[in-house]
């Protein structure tokens, strides 16, 4: 068995540039499960699905699975009770339920292993017998420009209730993977593929460097048969008993440590003193059982300039639980409106300082911010928040709310930036239980904002935001070029804002990587498959050529669109 290091000291080890490709499966290689299941669970709640189709489709999957139906067949299946909806309505549910659900399935290993073969400037490729509704909003987040997979034909933008052949499963993955290589100047011969199904044992045989992740008990045996490496995750999926009753007491170790903060406020009458106690109780009660492990780099500045506005990006609950950890004293939050409402724990967090808001009412929310100024001001608390404004469903940053920033401008507090790299390994949105894991942070040194104005406020959001970009190793955002008059008020202002973030911002690309235009999703599909595309007869065949192997678990999956 390969651990995750093993597995990126094989691609470290490899030769850099685009000849060497690394193509992935999908289901239960990239994301735990199969996103099929999520696309038929829409069908049927949307009414697209029928109950009488649902059980022919089962049927079909059955059928399948015993060997006595084809993978082509079955899709035509699922294909037929597509017949007459707009494919663009498929587009945005595969969004959608990528936003909702499969985002938090992806292992955070496999994503490791996705940014190791970019940084080695790889040809990486998803190849997936799912139709591009299931994967591509996946590769867009991955970074992964490639996406191979099985197509279902489209006439004057409605699916006509048939399949695009060939289909992506088997050997149709071997000519997929083939063209690809021929299109990239790939070889194959030096090249990596992952997958967790016998399913792809073809293209398995083909690469030269074949990985079974997290692979069924077939490919397992196969596997060791051969001496391939393999590599099982155990970061996402069925949570065990033992995790789930870690996480309930993690969660509950909130309200248990503020009732323990209790007796010294009685001692004391401090109701500050009671606070930092139940704080820091906390940060240390919930690291335990979650099994957190932080691993910090700049220190130093949590405690250099105190009152602050901590910054940080959000990507999970449990950077509730890392705020704790850092900061441990004097500090004052935001929260969404939301969690008031939540027994104890809202009335919980409100008498330890957590002002809440209405994110949908921005002038309001800034208003209920008033009480944090004067905290900072005449009390000396720090303030925490997330710029984003809610968590995010991959490490990728969100654009930046302004509240933080009126904040720091009008108590004329420094902003510390707190960057979290893979807290979503710990708890992705919308999952429930913590698991184990390490997670690095680094703490920018404090950007001085005393001579922030009003009128330059978007110009000092960028900044920061770059700050956290460039430690990311995401692209920054450019100066919008139309701005220039502002662009000068900033340059009045940078020095003192941070000597670095002000150059930063005019380094580099675009704005949000996590933006998915769905016409260029579209373009990038039948892009790649242009040779096949042209080729067909068929009605915008959104990439014909895209034949696909079917991955793990084939049955899940096919039925999957």
């Amino acid at each position: 068995m390969a651990s995750i290091k093993e597995l990126l000291k094989d691609i470290d080890a490899s030769p850099d540039g685009p000849e060497i490709a690394a193509v992935f499966d999908f289901d239960g290689t990239v994301i735990a499960g199969y996103s099929a299941t999520v696309f038929i669970r829409e069908q049927l709640k949307r009414g697209d699905l029928k109950p009488r189709e649902f059980v022919e489709l089962m049927a079909a999957m059955s059928n399948f699975g015993l060997g006595n139906l084809g993978f082509s067949g079955m899709m035509a299946i699922n294909a037929q009770f597509m017949r007459g909806i707009e494919e663009d309505t498929y587009i945005e549910v595969g969004k959608e339920l990528y936003t909702r659900q499969i985002a938090r399935l992806i292992y955070p290993e496999s994503r490791a292993l996705v940014d190791a073969h970019l940084a080695k400037g790889h040809t990486v490729a998803i190849i997936s017998s799912a139709t591009p509704y299931q994967v591509e909003p996946a590769a867009q987040d991955l970074g992964i420009g490639e996406v191979l997979c099985t197509h279902l034909e489209v006439d004057k933008g409605k699916f006509t209730g048939a399949v695009v052949r060939p289909t992506c499963f088997g050997q149709g993955k071997v000519d997929a993977a083939e063209a690809l290589a021929a299109r990239s100047g790939a070889d194959l011969d030096r090249s990596f593929f992952y997958s967790d199904s016998t399913d792809d044992l073809l293209l398995l045989e083909r690469v030269g460097h074949p990985r079974a992740l997290n692979p069924s008990q077939k490919l397992r045996k196969v596997a060791r048969d051969r001496n391939w490496k393999i590599g099982q995750f155990g970061s996402r999926g069925r949570p065990t008993v033992g995790q789930f009753i870690r996480s309930v007491a993690a969660t509950s170790s909130l309200v248990t440590s503020f009732a323990a903060g209790l007796p010294v406020y009685a001692l004391t009458g401090s109701r500050r003193e009671s606070i930092n106690f139940s704080f820091s109780l906390f940060a240390d009660t919930a690291s335990a059982l979650i099994g957190l492990d932080l691993n910090v780099k700049g220190e130093e500045h949590l405690w250099s300039h105190r009152p602050a506005v901590f910054v940080f990006n959000h990507q999970s609950k449990a950077d509730v639980v890392i705020a704790a950890r850092l900061l441990r004293r004097d500090l004052a939050g935001i929260g969404k409106k939301e969690i008031k409402k939540m027994p104890i724990i809202g009335k919980v967090l409100e008498w330890g300082g957590v002002v809440y808001i209405d994110r949908d009412n921005p002038a309001g929310a800034i208003e209920a911010m008033t009480p944090l100024v004067d905290a900072m001001r005449n009390d000396g608390k720090s303030v925490v928040l997330a710029p984003e404004g809610t968590r995010t469903v991959s490490p990728r940053l969100a654009a930046f709310k302004k509240g933080a920033f009126h904040l720091a401008m009008q108590a004329g507090v420094p902003m510390v930036p707190i960057v979290i790299r893979n807290a979503g390994d710990v708890a992705p949105k919308g999952d429930f239980v913590f698991r184990a894991a390490s997670v690095d942070v680094e703490v920018l040194p404090p950007v001085d904002t005393s001579e922030w104005q009003k009128a330059t406020i978007d110009e000092h959001v960028r900044e920061v935001r770059n700050m956290f970009l460039k430690a990311l190793g995401q692209p920054e955002v450019k100066q919008p070029a139309a701005r220039s008059k502002s662009k000068k008020s900033a340059a009045k202002t940078g020095g003192k804002t941070t000597a670095k973030p002000a150059k930063k911002a005019k380094a580099a690309s675009t704005s949000s990587p996590a933006k998915k235009p769905k016409a260029k999703a579209k373009t990038t599909a039948k892009a790649k498959t242009k040779a096949k595309a042209k080729a067909a007869s068929k009605p915008r065949a959104r990439a014909a050529t895209k034949p696909r192997s079917r991955s793990a678990s084939t049955r899940a999956r096919t039925s999957s669109e």
